[in-house]
Order: structure tokens, then C-alpha cells, then sequence
């Protein structure tokens, strides 16, 4: 019970927390929201917390910039990939087979063998057979390896260890990044040899070279394409076989494209034989072939061949002792290669035969020719060492050298002083200057066979002729002098102008220019009396030629060079010829007396400075009008040899006729040329007694000739043009009729 009075006590509910716990529990609800994470602001850069602190906002900003510039990379390179990837699947699947890459041609090549079947020259872009990498010299593939590209068969056709050193290579030496040193691998530069795939064609490109100059440019585009039509061959093809692809493309020199070709360009060798030596030369020509051609200079590309060496020593393919044997014995060029002999033969050739099988030929052509190396070196020597030790230094004078057989066979062509020539202007063959003298062969030619004899005799006198619409023309002996009566011998070994015009007159301009004619003198003669001294124009070949058919008897020759044409894989040639040879002339007694007439100019006339001891030799000397041509062409029994100096430019010689330098030239070259035969007699006639005159005159009956002495017409064998033809209608009409003799 409760107290009376008392009041009574609050009723308040126990505390169900005391006071003293009260901080714990506000701590725990700090933890717990601490422990709940926080949610990032959309358009946040990845996390970063932005600091409160304005000093820290630059690198707060770098940083943001990174890991978006590292975002854009890693897509952009997975887009860049993709793109690549289609650009190579497609370059891949449109590229042809491996056949049809081997071989770039857009004209066929000429290939030049002389009489004995070696090859001598070669004309356009030079192809030699399909070659794989399996099948060349294992020397020459490593060689290509080590030279071009050492990590060839580690890489995926882009090397870019190879790009980033050469850049350095370049910024160090001064240069572009992309200027001089590429860094292209092997495979690359097989993509620059197929110019990306893109074929020639003439309606986009104005000149092949125009299309080469493209695939060859440089550019940093270029340079991107290269190098994804490099990932594509990757793809496509093995390495072997990206291989065969530049072992049959590279361009090595001299018109060689492929190393068959050039191999046999230089070692006349296929390339699967070559020895370290030889590859290691054409490997090193790669990077510049003109600069390291042998054929341009065979001391540097041997230095650099040495290089080469080297480097197949460092990457194992060669041992110390085979690396020190085939540097101190280096490569040297073939015979041919190294005598790079019959440049003007060879265009010649070249420009005699139909333009399709030759300068604008498609096919490969092998031609085989009557050129003898010996000859023709022989040729170029005495014209080399009559310059050097007989012409005074600086001069400009040149000269021309023939030498054929008596059928017409060429043997040795010389078109000009400087004979390491391509396409030069040929002396020999295309141009036409007066030959003086060197034509009264040809008159004396049409004399004796109408019957004269090599002893009967002409006056050399005064003489005088009326040329209609000129007037009076009275021709002068070189020596200003005259002679008196002489036989016709001795005024051809004197080459002596009044006898000749003499006995022209005598025996008719007709038949004189009709004998030229016949014997292949082929330019046009001239209509006056002036004729009978050589005023017409000839070229050395065609004259040359005209001799030779007084050595073979009096018939006429055709100068020819080739012998047989073939296309390189056929059985059977195209075309071949055998002989020169055509119709005769002259009688072959008019021949043995010209000959032995001709004989007596090198014994005891104006061609004595070519004799030569124990050999019998046939020839004139010709000295044109104001000395600005002159002519010395003879012959053995063996060969014919005429020779040609003036000026191009009709300046005339000074000091110099046919009988001089000429005649010392060509003694100097037939001593060469003779020295490995047999001396062979002429085919003349050996009197055993000389002329002597006994009052009788060559003459026309009228005196016009001999003063009005009396005189008799000749009573030979020969006949004249006009008679032959005479008689051979007057056969044909008797037949018809029935008339006999």
C-alpha cells in the first residue's frame, strides 16, 4: 500500500541502449557506408578521382588524354587489321599462278653467234631460261640471301626491323627516311619487279619506261601497297617459290633480265653452274647493276663480289677457307663478254634482216652469223694502233674496215674509231663517199673483157673532153705529170687518171657502169666521163664486195653476215644462206688478167706500204677529189680487206691517200689475220716477160687515142654487155626462123 500524503512516482519505460554505447553505434553506421561503393558518373574517364587540388589538374588532363589515345589505337589497329587482311586475301586470290609471274617480257630478245656457234652479241632484253630455286646453283641462292635479304625465310614479306634501321641509316647519312636506304625485304622487292601486279598497257602508259619509272617510285603509298602485295605473295606462295620469282625477274645489266640470262651474258655458263665467285658477282649487281656490271667495269664488281662473300661467310654459307680462296680468285668474264667484239657487225645484222625478227621481234631469235672473233679482232687492233702511233692526238678523222671472203662472207666489220658501240652511226654500211681510184678496177674490168689485154698500151697525154652542158674537161694525173705510152698494167699500178678515162671512153660508159653494176657497186654511178675515176659515191661494204668478185673468178657477190635464223625452242631455222655468189660478169681469163694487173699496184705501184713478205696480194689504192676520202682495198687469196679514212664532215685529209695510212692499216691487220694460214697463190696470170711496145695502140680506128698513130681493136675472148645481149637475141631469133651459122 501506498503512503497517505505521498506523491506518486513517473512511470517511464527502461532505455533500451544506455548512453554509453551510443559512439560505437555511430561508427559502425560510418563503416557501412563506407563499405558501399561508390556509382561512377557516366561519361567518367575509367575511374580517376578528380583532385580537389588546382596543381594537380595537368596531370589529371595527361593522363585522361593517354588512356583515350590508347583507346583509339587498340580499335584503330584492329580496323587497320582488318583492311590489311582483305587487302591481302584479296591481292592473294587474284594473283595468277606462278608460271605466269615468271617471266615479264613484252619483246623478245636477239641472240648473235658468230661462225663458230659462240655467242658474240645480244640485242634487246635478254631472257635466258626458266630457273627455280631449286634447280640454280645453291651458291647463288645463298648469295641472293645474304646479299638482299638475311631474314628471308623468317618474315612474313615486311620486316620492320629492317625499315626501322634503314631509316636510321638514312636520317644518319643526311638524307629523307625514305629516301636512299628502303629496308624492302626480298619479298618486296619481288612486289616492285611485278609492279604491284599492274600489267603494261600501252593505252595508260606513253613508253615502257614511263610504267617502270612508276613501279619504281618511292612514295609513302607506294611503299603501303608494296608492302601488302608482299603480305599477299606471302600468302600465296612459298618462299621457294617467291624466290624463282626474283631469280627470273631482276633486272642484272647489259639487257639481262633473270640470272640464266645473265650468267650467260657474262660467263657464257647456265646458271645452274655457276661457283661462288660468279654468284657472288651477280648477287652484288643488284643493287646497282650498271654501276657493278663486269662489262662496265670488271675491277669494281669484283671488289664488290668480294663484299658479298663476306657476307655469305657470316651467315655460314661459305667456310673461312673457301670465302679466302674465291676472293683471291675472282670471277672474270667469257671470251665474248670480255672482247664485247662486232658492236657495228651486230647492227648491222640487226637493220639487214625484217624489222619482226629482229628490232621489233616478240619472240626469242638466235641468229648465227659469218663473223670470225680473230678477224674482227685483228681488224679493230690495226685500226687502234694506225691511230695511236700514225694520227696525231686530238684528231677527228675516222675510218671504216670490211673483210669477207671471196664468196661474200662477212668476217669482220669496223664502222667507226670507237668500236664499244651499240646503234652508232656505221661508216662501213651507211656511208656513201667517192671512191676515187679505188673504182678503175671496174674499168679496166670492162675493158679486158671485151678483149683487151693486160699489155697492150694507151698514150697518157694532154687530153681533153667536151662534156655536154660543162663544157671542156681535161683530167689531171695525181703527180701533174704525164707518162707517155704505157701498157694498161702499168697505168693501173700507177693509177694513172688519162689512161683510165681513155680506155672508159674506148669500151663505152655503158659497159664500164654496167660491170660496176653487175659486181654489186649498187649506188648511183655518174653519167659522165668523171665516172671512169671513181665520182660516184659507194659505200666501203659494197665495194669491198665488188672486189671480191674480181678474186672469185668475175662473178658477183652479195655481201651477207647471217648464215642461219632460228627461234629459240624450234627444231628447224627459219631462214639460212649459204653463199654470196651470184651471176658472172667477167670472163675468168679477164679476171686472172685484172688480178695480175692489180698485183703489180702492191709491188711496184701505189700500194707498195701494204706488201707482205711471201704472200701475194691484189688491191687499189683510191684517193677521192681534195683528198677528203681515201681508199685501200686488196685482197689474198683468202680474204678481201678494204679500208676507208676521211672526215664525217668532208674536211679534207691532210698528208694521207690510199696508198698511205690505209694501205699501212690494212697490211697490219692482214698480218694478223694471215697468220695462223698457209699462203695460197693467187688465181692470176704469171707472164714471163714484161710489156714492151711495138707501135701498137689501144685505139678506136679513128687515132683519137694513140695521136693518129694506127692502131689495132683488141681480138680477146671477152665480150662487151651489149654484145652478149646482141648475140643472145640474134641466137633466139635464128631458132625461130631455123637460120643457122
Amino acid at each position: 500500500m501506498s503512503q497517505s500524503g505521498q506523491k506518486r512516482p513517473k512511470l517511464v519505460a527502461d532505455k533500451r541502449y544506455p548512453t554509453k554505447k551510443a559512439a560505437p553505434k555511430k561508427t559502425a553506421r560510418k563503416s557501412a557506408r563506407k563499405a558501399t561503393p561508390k556509382r561512377r558518373k557516366r561519361g567518367g574517364s575509367g575511374g580517376g578521382k578528380r583532385p580537389r587540388n588546382i596543381l594537380l589538374w595537368p596531370f589529371y588532363l595527361v593522363g585522361l588524354l593517354l588512356r583515350l589515345i590508347w583507346r583509339l589505337m587498340w580499335k584503330g589497329a584492329v580496323v587497320v587489321a582488318l583492311i590489311i587482311g582483305v587487302a591481302v586475301f584479296y591481292f592473294a586470290s587474284t594473283m595468277p599462278e606462278l608460271n605466269a609471274m615468271l617471266d615479264g617480257r613484252a619483246k623478245g630478245s636477239v641472240t648473235i653467234l658468230d661462225r663458230y656457234g659462240d655467242v658474240y652479241a645480244w640485242r634487246g632484253d635478254q631472257r635466258g631460261r626458266t630457273i627455280t630455286a631449286e634447280t640454280v646453283s645453291p651458291h647463288l641462292k645463298n648469295a641472293v640471301v645474304a646479299t638482299e635479304d638475311k631474314r628471308f625465310y623468317g618474315h612474313l614479306g615486311v620486316s620492320p626491323r629492317g625499315v626501322a634501321s634503314a631509316i636510321r641509316i638514312n636520317l644518319r647519312e643526311g638524307r629523307g627516311p625514305l629516301s636512299g636506304h628502303g629496308g624492302s625485304t626480298l619479298t618486296q622487292q619481288v612486289a616492285k619487279l611485278l609492279c604491284l601486279g599492274v600489267p603494261y598497257d600501252p593505252d595508260v602508259w606513253k613508253t615502257e619506261a614511263a610504267y617502270e619509272a612508276d613501279c619504281r617510285q618511292g612514295s609513302l603509298w607506294r611503299k603501303i601497297k608494296e608492302a601488302v602485295y608482299a603480305m599477299a605473295l606471302e600468302a600465296k606462295f612459298s618462299k621457294n617459290e617467291i624466290l624463282t620469282i626474283y631469280l627470273n625477274r631482276a633486272y642484272l645489266g647489259a639487257g639481262s633480265f633473270g640470272f640464266d640470262a645473265a650468267a650467260q651474258r657474262y660467263f657464257a655458263i647456265p646458271a645452274s653452274d655457276l661457283n661462288p665467285a660468279q654468284a657472288a658477282m651477280l648477287s652484288g649487281m643488284l643493287t646497282a647493276p650498271s654501276r657493278f656490271a663486269p662489262t662496265n667495269n670488271l675491277k669494281r664488281s669484283q671488289d664488290r663480289a668480294a663484299t658479298v662473300l663476306r657476307l655469305m661467310n657470316e651467315q655460314d654459307f661459305l667456310s673461312d677457307k673457301e670465302t679466302a680462296h674465291y676472293q683471291a680468285n675472282p670471277a672474270v668474264l667469257s671470251k665474248a663478254a670480255k672482247a664485247q667484239a662486232g658492236g657495228y657487225f651486230a647492227d648491222w645484222i640487226m637493220g639487214d634482216l625484217p624489222a619482226f625478227l629482229t628490232r621489233k621481234t616478240t619472240e626469242d631469235v638466235i641468229i648465227k652469223t659469218t663473223l670470225d672473233p680473230r678477224i674482227q679482232k685483228a681488224a679493230e687492233n690495226a685500226m687502234a694502233k694506225i691511230f695511236a702511233e700514225k694520227v696525231s692526238a686530238g684528231s677527228k678523222a675516222q675510218a671504216a674496215i670490211v673483210v669477207m671472203s671471196a664468196d661474200g662472207a662477212v668476217r669482220g666489220l669496223v664502222g667507226g674509231r670507237e668500236t664499244r658501240v651499240t646503234g652508232a652511226f656505221n661508216r662501213a654500211t651507211q656511208a656513201k663517199r667517192q671512191t676515187g681510184s679505188a673504182f678503175k678496177p671496174f674499168v679496166y674490168a670492162a675493158a679486158l673483157d671485151m678483149g683487151f689485154q693486160w699489155d697492150d698500151f694507151v698514150v697518157d697525154e694532154p687530153y681533153c673532153l667536151n662534156v655536154a652542158g660543162s663544157g671542156e674537161w681535161c683530167p689531171k694525173n695525181y703527180t701533174k705529170k704525164f707518162y707517155g705510152t704505157v701498157s694498161l698494167t702499168e697505168a693501173l699500178a700507177r693509177s694513172l687518171n688519162i689512161p683510165a678515162v681513155k680506155v672508159s671512153e674506148e669500151v663505152g660508159r655503158e659497159a664500164v657502169r654496167a660491170v660496176a653494176a653487175q659486181f654489186g657497186i649498187e649506188s648511183d654511178l655518174a653519167a659522165g666521163p668523171a665516172l671512169a675515176l671513181g665520182a660516184s659515191d659507194g659505200t666501203l661494204l659494197e665495194t669491198t664486195g665488188a672486189y671480191a668478185g674480181i678474186l672469185n673468178g668475175g662473178s658477183s657477190v652479195t655481201p651477207y653476215g647471217l648464215t642461219e635464223l632460228s627461234l629459240v625452242g624450234d627444231r628447224e631455222p627459219l631462214m639460212t644462206q649459204s653463199g654470196g655468189i651470184g651471176e658472172r660478169v667477167i670472163s675468168r681469163e679477164a679476171s686472172a688478167q685484172l688480178i695480175y694487173m692489180m698485183n703489180r699496184v702492191v709491188e711496184t705501184g701505189t700500194g707498195t706500204r701494204a706488201k707482205i713478205d711471201g704472200l701475194e696480194i691484189a688491191g687499189k689504192t683510191g684517193t677521192s677529189q681534195s683528198a677528203r676520202d681515201a681508199w685501200f682495198i686488196a685482197f689474198t687469196a683468202d680474204y678481201v680487206m678494204g679500208i676507208w679514212m676521211g672526215y664525217d664532215d668532208n674536211t679534207p685529209l691532210k698528208g694521207v691517200t690510199g696508198g698511205g695510212l690505209p694501205a699501212e692499216m690494212w697490211r697490219e691487220a692482214m698480218v694478223e689475220i694471215q697468220s695462223q694460214l698457209v699462203p695460197t697463190p693467187l688465181p692470176m696470170i704469171r707472164p714471163n716477160r714484161t710489156p714492151r711496145f711495138d707501135g701498137q695502140l689501144m685505139t678506136s680506128g679513128d687515132g683519137a687515142f694513140s695521136g693518129g698513130a694506127g692502131g689495132t681493136r683488141p681480138t680477146g675472148n671477152g665480150q662487151s654487155v651489149g654484145n652478149a645481149v646482141e648475140d643472145a637475141l640474134i641466137g633466139v631469133l635464128r631458132s625461130i626462123f631455123g637460120q643457122k651459122n
